[in-house]
């Protein structure tokens, strides 16, 4: 055993037990970082057996300032790794990843990560959980991004400064890009790397997950304007522009709200064909292209507030959802 792993997470309850298990017969070491956990986390952690990491609340807290935090902790040992996997702590590790992941990032001296197949452990859960899960399904072979789920070449971390720790959503895309443009390449090997459990079964969740993608949308594309492009456009589009439209449209003719609603419709047949054409049930496609046409709405308000922060210098502060 030669990978070390950093955790995060922040009351994830027996999720977080099952998780360290599932890491401890791989790992030569186990950092978790708690970000501010109020259930039994940190206990749990040091009795399976890793080092914990107590995230200093009163600044801001994200997802990338505790990897980044997790990986210092790392290479402040004796003897510090040179690859390193992150892991969530609601997610459950295959066996034999480390290994496989490993033997593939050390193989090729110009890959910056490796990521492997990740799927949701209780699909049918919900109509959310099942979201998920086609988000983790991704083809094997080189990718632009990946999830946070990742192994990486420490030369590689450093060389680009870790993740970002201001930015609160889509932190491992704008990490990713860093390392592309960088010279670096990433790479989605087929073996499976994690089980996810996401459990988000109430609306109000997956809401709040679409404010905070939205407000990665608009933080990252701003850091790399190349990137997000498409989400951005169709964010101001479907979720601001042609509402505007549809009620000071209602001032010269009827048609216009008509009008608007035959776009959105368009929309959301044109996302069903897609996603039937990519294997899903016809069922599963039709409730998905539901939340999917919707979704630009709390996307647009995450970009709003992004912006609003930037323009008055007010802390990133995390959207919770959970």
């Amino acid at each position: 055993m030669s990978v070390d792993v950093v955790l995060i997470g922040r009351n994830e309850g027996q999720k977080l037990v099952r998780s360290l298990a599932s890491v401890a017969p791989q790992a030569r070491r186990m950092v978790y970082v708690d970000s501010g956990s109020t259930d039994q986390s940190v206990a749990n952690a040091e009795q399976a057996g890793a080092t914990v990491v107590r995230l200093d609340m009163s600044v801001p807290f994200t997802a990338a300032r505790a990897r980044n935090e997790g990986f210092a902790a790392l290479m402040a040992q004796d003897d510090p790794p040179d690859v390193v996997q992150f892991l969530d702590g609601d997610c459950i590790m295959a066996d034999g990843w480390l290994d496989e992941a490993e033997a593939r990032l050390r193989s090729e001296d110009d890959l910056a990560l490796v990521t492997g197949q990740q799927r949701e452990m209780r699909r049918d859960a919900s109509v959310f959980n099942q979201m998920f899960d086609v988000e983790w399904s991704r083809p094997a072979g080189q990718i632009l991004t990946c999830p946070g789920n990742m192994m990486v070449r420490v030369s590689a971390f450093e060389e680009v400064g870790g993740f970002n720790p201001t930015v609160i959503a889509a932190e491992d895309d704008e990490f990713c890009t860093r390392l592309r443009k960088a010279g670096w390449r990433l790479l989605r090997i087929a073996e499976p790397m994690a089980g996810h459990d996401a459990n988000m079964m109430r609306f109000s969740q997956w809401w709040k997950r679409a404010e905070r993608t939205g407000h990665g949308f608009a933080q990252v594309g701003h850091l790399h304007p190349d990137y997000f492009v498409r989400e951005r456009q169709r964010g101001w589009v479907y979720g601001l522009m042609m509402p505007i439209v549809a009620v000071f449209g209602t001032l010269s003719s009827p048609a216009v709200p008509v009008l608007v609603l035959g776009l959105y419709f368009l929309s959301y047949w044109k996302t069903t064909k897609g996603l039937i054409a990519e294997g899903l049930p016809v069922q599963e496609a039709r409730a998905h292209a539901v939340y999917l046409t919707l979704s630009k709405f709390p996307n647009v308000i995450g970009m709003i507030r992004y912006h609003w922060r930037r323009l008055n210098n007010a802390q990133m502060r995390i959207i919770e959802y959970k």
